[in-house]
């Protein structure tokens, strides 16, 4: 197979590219969580260089969740330092290679991701789209 195409990479751009707001939202929530899971490996593994990979991927989605905020939304502010602080936990357990920063990231990134899959299904249900501006 040729390195220039990869069928399972493109369908992953596919899959981003023609994304919703609310489905993007729940696909960076994964990729967190993918790669905190991935980093925690590294941690235990002592390969201290993957885990430092895998965090700042970690960090690279927070960023991205943080910089889409629209702060013209209460929530958005509510939001912020929130974000802020798995960012926090994150570099944390990077400095420190401590699993228990990263179990307190990935608590409240599942907790954000269950709540942005309900929210999605409710504003689906009423035949609208998450993440749509009025």
């Amino acid at each position: 197979m040729s390195l220039a195409y990869n069928p399972y990479s493109q369908y992953k751009k596919q899959a981003v590219t023609t994304a919703n707001p609310g489905k993007l939202l729940i696909m960076l929530f994964d990729g967190a969580l993918k790669f905190s899971g991935r980093a925690r490996l590294a941690i235990e593994e002592n390969d201290i260089e993957q885990a430092n990979n895998y965090i700042k991927k970690c960090q690279d989605i927070i960023d991205e969740l943080t910089s889409s905020l629209n702060m013209d939304y209460e929530i958005s502010k509510q939001l912020y330092p929130l974000y802020e602080y798995i960012n926090h936990q994150f570099l944390q357990a990077n400095i420190h290679k401590d699993t228990r920063f990263l179990d307190e990231a990935d608590k409240l990134l599942r907790d954000f991701r269950a709540t942005w899959l309900e929210a999605s299904k409710i504003v689906k249900k009423s035949g609208g789209e998450l993440g749509e501006q009025s």
